[in-house]
């Protein structure tokens, strides 16, 4: 996530101006540190001399050791860990672990050079020499080296003597002041040997040296100067109360640069996104408190705390500190200019101001607040002719209409900066119609005004669209009006690898630019700091360390050079992909697309899509697996995602303890977490709509367990008025399955065949394969509940259904099928078991297996019961009396069940 996208400023962007007020301004703030980093890219690349040629700097003996230190600068200068700038002292202790040379020369050329530094003359020569480092000598020939000015490290060393030139005396003084704080505050004793070869080389920095100085030079801070010289940096982002408490008052701290802080925020915003469990909400909040008292000008900070909020589901908290932003935003221009009294409204601020709100309110579950939000970013954005603002906005709207269950937006989508809600003829446009004119809309701007990400986004939204709904056209009369009332899975894959295409299109038109951040040098210098404390941790056992040992400079975690961004659009294809074979009912596809997504894309996706990712594995092992895999795997799911925090695994939790629950006939553990599913809705109307829908389903189907039927079909009636309200057709086919299972279990048989004939219709129109498969399966049941005379007609539905259910189906469909068919041998008069045992003994034998994977009584004692049948006409008496005997031990586990609390235990 960037924070930064689009905007510039930020306390490091504001230019530094020197004490005295005069003078211009730089691009950062000199400090001992950048000067320590200075010297060891003067060492690095010294002054070039004609005809020297190509040969490596002193003292460095291999292209090796010169790389190394030119790695470790380079992180340095773009490292984003700590908005802070390190101590000496740790400055020492990561130089030293890419010190390879004899007697720990870096470090301890690096702490003479600093100690000399005894007045105002040595800055001013010091400085001068690194004007060297960037100057070609008189003579030179094109084979001599020498740093390039507009290099990383080139651009550090002019920046740091544009600083010291915009300088005025008493800014000098203050500096030179600061240098010999940040000298004295390294232990005198602080060691850098590392074995025992070294321990008598005296590289510390003596206190005595500056001890002169220290009464020179006073530290008191003047106006024009940051007031984080001295501040004590945090080692951790969450550990600042207790870093403060263990720092030495009178070591200087500074804060990092520009780009450093701007990634600093961004790597914190990333990390809200990812894990938000991790960050406590207070420390955060602290942390960012304190940064923003270092740097006032810094306003993303409010960024970060409205989005910690945001993540903690803090409305109040996110509310003020998105206003808080926005209102200081306003106030000022690009790079901290302030905007002109006659401006009331920075162009492009207030409209994504408005944006961020209506996303806010969409969160929370405040769909009326957030289209008027969006509906007034529309019309600023139409003002100001801002179309990227206006793209992204129709994409949120898009968004909101698809989330959160909408029967009418009459009065605020209809309103007169509507993009309009008919299509000339005086017909009004459904929900849906509207949705779909939104979605082409903002795809056509995404298109024509190059916004990848957008436009990712948008075949994503149409995909999703495409699964779940039928096209009608918006003229749907006359002679060429289209009779076609199915969903296309071909559109669906079509959309999906068009999203896919932000990743081939990374690299070209705005995809191109850099997006080097910072993450990959702090994640280097943080494996640099671990192999330096394991070097000096195992020095004594090893008794010679091997400094040239690779493994210690192995990037680990090594970042994508494709933004996060572009690899979550890419990855939600993925797992749309496996939505999508959900509902079409291969399990092989949603195995494949989720391991794919929870393997290639786990590094850049946020904790509730990969939790998500999770679910749908942890689903199909119960699916197919039966309940102790399921349990086992959500147990280590839940280590990584705790299902305090992630919603999708509480969700899973409760439908996989409900399921089991009602298998083992446990109804009041089933009906209190029914009541979970209730309470974890929201009461707003239309918001949560889908958890809604599955606490009802999950309802009436316990009642239905209990055989109390009226009260079933009662409920699953008016869950198919919800779901038809808010055009929910995908639901309404398993709703209706669910009320044709009512009817046959209540021996109204003649009731339940058209409700199973029109689910099936419903699953042929949304090509839902599996779900057609099992409403056959039910037609199957009611046409043989009519009597013998249909067990014909019925096995010719189970052979039809057969195939898509042994393919696909789990153990639990598969084992009904197996009874099912076995009931229709039994059935037909015809049929003779003496002749063709088989044909009911395998199927029923398959079928008992099955269930005793899931515990499912109630079906294993039909199972074992119509097994006792066939061995009765068979004349096999033992296997008889051992089928039934498995027939009453199902049934009084049924009827009597004991000990309920074990099935909330896992």
């Amino acid at each position: 996530m960037n924070v930064f996208a689009g905007v510039g400023g930020g306390a490091a962007a504001m230019e530094a101006v020197p004490a005295g007020g005069g003078g211009a301004g730089v691009l950062l703030e000199l400090t001992p540190h950048k000067m320590a980093v200075c010297h060891l890219v003067q060492v690095f690349a010294p002054p070039a001399q004609a005809g020297g040629g190509a040969a490596l700097p002193f003292p460095f003996e291999s292209v090796s050791q010169h790389n190394r230190l030119g790695l470790f600068l380079f992180t340095l200068t773009r490292s984003c860990e700590d908005f802070l700038e390190p101590p000496l002292e740790e400055l020492l202790r990561q130089l030293k672990a890419v010190d390879d040379l004899a007697n720990g020369w870096l470090c301890e050329q690096l702490t003479s050079a600093l100690s000399a530094l005894n007045s105002p003359d040595d800055l001013f020569n010091f400085f001068d020499k690194l004007r060297g480092v960037l100057t070609a000598p008189e003579g030179a020939s094109v084979e001599d080296v020498f740093l390039d000015p507009n290099s990383q490290l080139g651009v550090f060393l002019r920046c740091c003597i544009l600083a010291f030139n915009s300088m005025t005396f008493e800014g000098i003084c203050h500096l030179l002041a600061n240098l010999v704080i940040y000298c004295n505050s390294t232990d005198a004793s602080y060691d850098l040997a590392e074995d025992e070869d070294f321990m008598d080389a005296d590289i510390g920095v003596r206190g005595g040296i500056f001890d002169k100085y220290s009464q020179s030079y006073t530290t008191e801070m003047h106006m024009g100067e940051s007031s984080s010289a001295l501040t004590h940096a945090p080692m951790s982002l969450h550990d600042f109360d207790e870093a403060n408490s263990s720092k030495v008052d009178s070591n200087p701290k500074c804060l990092r640069s520009r780009s450093q802080l701007e990634a600093y925020l961004n790597r914190q915003a990333d990390i809200l996104e990812k894990d938000p469990s991790s960050v406590p909400l207070n420390s955060f909040n602290a942390t960012m408190t304190e940064l923003q008292s270092l740097a006032p000008e810094l306003h993303h900070v409010q960024l970060l705390k409205y989005l910690n909020a945001l993540c903690h589901d803090d409305y109040v908290g996110s509310l003020d500190n998105i206003h808080r932003y926005f209102d200081y935003r306003g106030m000022q221009g690009i790079f901290g200019r302030s905007v002109p009294p006659s401006q009331d409204i920075v162009v492009g601020k207030y409209e994504n101001a408005l944006l961020c709100l209506g996303n806010l309110h969409c969160y929370f579950g405040h769909p009326k607040k957030a289209l008027e939000a969006f509906t007034e970013a529309v019309r600023v954005s139409q003002m100001n002719n801002d179309d990227s603002c206006l793209a992204c906005i129709l994409g949120a709207i898009s968004n909101l209409l698809s989330k959160i269950g909408m029967s009418n937006t009459a009065g605020v989508i209809g309103s007169s900066f509507s993009l309009g809600t008919n299509i000339g003829l005086g017909t009004p446009l459904s929900i849906q119609q509207q949705l779909l004119v939104l979605l082409k809309r903002s795809l056509k701007r995404a298109d024509v005004l190059k916004l990848p990400g957008l436009l990712s986004f948008d075949h994503l939204s149409l995909a999703k669209y495409d699964l779940k709904h039928v096209q009608r056209p918006l003229v749907s009369f006359g002679p060429n009006a289209s009779t076609k009332l199915r969903t296309c899975p071909a559109d669906v894959c079509k959309n999906l690898r068009l999203s896919s295409r932000v990743l081939t299109d990374f690299g070209t038109d705005v995809s191109s630019i850099s997006n080097d951040n910072g993450s990959f040098s702090s994640s280097w210098l943080r494996n640099l700091s671990a192999a330096s404390n394991s070097w000096c941790s195992s020095s004594a056992k090893s008794g010679k360390l091997h400094k040239n040992d690779f493994n210690n400079f192995y990037y680990h975690a090594q970042p994508s050079p494709i933004p996060a961004a572009v690899l979550q659009l890419a990855g939600s294809a993925y797992l749309l992909r496996a939505t999508a074979w959900e509902h079409y009912g291969s399990a092989p596809m949603v195995r494949m697309n989720a391991l794919v997504y929870a393997t290639c894309f786990a590094d850049a996706a946020s904790s509730s899509e990969l939790s998500l990712a999770y679910v749908k594995l942890i689903q199909q092992l119960a699916v197919f697996k039966g309940y102790s895999a399921a349990f086992g795997a959500l147990k280590n799911a839940e280590k990584k995602f705790p299902s305090s925090t992630s919603s999708h695994i509480q969700l899973l939790r409760m439908q996989l303890l409900h399921e089991r629950a009602l298998h083992r006939g446990h109804l009041k553990v089933a009906q209190q977490i029914c009541d979970e599913f209730g309470a974890l809705s929201s009461s707003v109307c239309g918001v949560d709509i889908e958890l809604k829908a599955e606490a009802s389903l999950r309802h009436a189907r316990t009642l239905l367990a209990a055989k109390q039927f009226n009260q079933a079909a009662t409920v699953a009636n008016s869950l198919f008025s919800t779901c038809y309200k808010y055009n929910m057709q995908i639901e309404n086919a398993s709703v209706l399955l669910l009320l044709a299972e009512i009817h046959k279990k209540s021996d109204n048989v003649v009731l339940g065949l058209p409700y199973a004939l029109a689910s099936q219709s419903f699953c042929k129109s949304f090509n839902l394969d599996l779900l057609e498969a099992s409403a056959t399966l039910t037609l199957a049941e009611l046409w043989l509940a009519l009597g013998p005379s249909h067990a014909k007609r019925a096995l010719g539905l189970v052979y039809q259904c057969l195939p898509m259910i042994l393919g696909h189906g789990g153990v639990e469909l598969r084992a009904r099928a197996h009874i099912v068919l076995a009931k229709c041998h039994l059935s037909d008069p015809k049929f003779s078991v003496s002749e063709d045992p088989s044909a009911i003994l395998d199927p029923l034998n398959q079928a008992t297996e099955d269930l005793q994977v899931l515990e499912y009584h109630e079906m294993a004692a039909e199972a074992h019961y119509l097994k006792a049948m066939a061995y009765n006409h068979l004349g096999r008496l033992d296997e008889r009396e051992e089928a039934a005997a498995s027939f009453k031990e199902h049934i009084t586990a049924l009827e009597n069940p004991q000990n309920e609390e074990d099935s909330l235990v896992y």
